[in-house]
């Protein structure tokens, strides 16, 4: 109901805008018939008066030789160029119309959705803050006012912990995404890839021991890469995240990487609900989301994936989203082997 009544001003007002375009469209219609009908009675008039005073000299005598006659073909042509002009204007003026009310409307529905995602993102940002700052009081509280077996404070002083850190993920992807809009330069270091994804892995595990990880590494040993290793890490850890959170409740995710031509193949499938094709080309747009805030049930702010691309672009390498199957999502990654500088210098 609450997104029904938030839509009532954006449906009048488009409504307002088409009412105005409509009578533009009209308006002008109408000035371009009374133009015309203008045009054909001065010609007419002027065709009578040069016909009355032929006829007065005795040049013509009947309207077959006045219409034969050199300065009616001039007026006539005049008559037909004017004709053409009102039609060329006319033309011009609705094609320019038409662009400037397609600009107009893609530039209304992109703001709209901008405000929508702007919308969403302090929704999930307040939710995203306010649950973890939540747990961690009612832990305190619970330490402070009960005397509790070492064994169940332990485990609620580990509940705690788990909030801070899922609160300082958050502060850091906030800081992050702020910063690759400005200043985010990747810090190229020989990286040892299949080391940092055990690492990652174990941690996902220690999380969500619900969820089953399989990683998947040629057994021969894969060149070094050169990249930033906070940046992939960040790029790693919002990837399997995101697995987790959209998947069942005992999640599957396969992780492979293997290398060719120079270049290292990062694949991350899950087993989820899967990404709609016509979703794809924006999920990694900034505080994009799908669905609505009021009825999703996951969490999240909608930076993760947008981290994702921006740090991967940062690498000079591309990601894309495929099906997995049965069901799912596979998000594979190419990055160079070479930072861009040394291939740029080779190259040279």
């Amino acid at each position: 109901m609450k997104n029904l009544d938030r839509s009532l001003p954006d449906a009048r007002l488009r409504l307002l805008s088409y009412l105005v375009i409509a009578y533009m469209v009209l308006a002008f219609a109408w000035w371009s018939v009374l133009l015309f009908i203008k045009n054909r009675d001065a010609f007419q008039a002027k065709a009578e008066l040069m016909k009355i005073g032929m006829v007065a000299e005795g040049r013509v005598r009947t309207p077959q030789e006045f219409e034969a006659t050199e300065a009616y073909q001039a007026l006539l042509r005049q008559y037909r160029r004017q004709e053409w002009m009102i039609m060329g204007e006319a033309t011009v003026f609705v094609l320019t119309l038409i662009v400037g009310i397609y600009f107009i409307n893609r530039g209304y529905n992109r703001e709209m959705q901008a405000a929508h995602q702007r919308r969403n993102f302090l929704l999930s940002i307040t939710h995203e803050l306010k649950s973890p700052l939540a747990s961690i009081r009612l832990v305190l509280e619970t330490l402070n006012e009960r005397q509790l077996k070492p064994r169940q404070a332990k485990a609620l002083l580990g509940n705690a912990l788990q909030e801070t850190e899922r609160l300082d993920a958050l502060i850091n992807n906030l800081l992050l995404s702020a910063k690759l809009d400005s200043s985010y330069e990747p810090n190229f270091e020989p990286l040892n890839l299949p080391e940092l994804l055990h690492e990652l892995v174990e941690k996902i595990r220690t999380r969500h021991p619900e969820a089953t990880l399989n990683l998947e590494i040629p057994q021969s040993r894969l060149p070094a890469l050169h990249a930033d290793r906070l940046g992939l890490t960040s790029v790693l850890l919002n990837l399997l995240e995101n697995a987790v959170k959209y998947s069942q409740d005992h999640p599957r995710i396969d992780l492979r990487l293997w290398s060719s031509n120079g270049t290292l193949h990062l694949e991350v499938a899950d087993q989820g609900i899967g990404i709609p094709k016509e979703e794809r080309t924006r999920i990694f747009e900034k505080f994009y989301r799908i669905g609505n805030e009021d009825t999703r049930r996951t969490q999240g702010t909608g930076l993760g994936l947008f981290i994702v691309h921006q740090i991967v672009r940062a690498h000079s390498g591309r990601i894309r989203v495929l099906e997995n199957h049965p069901k799912g999502t596979t998000f594979h990654i190419e990055l160079p082997l070479q930072p861009p500088e040394t291939q740029k210098n080779l190259e040279a």
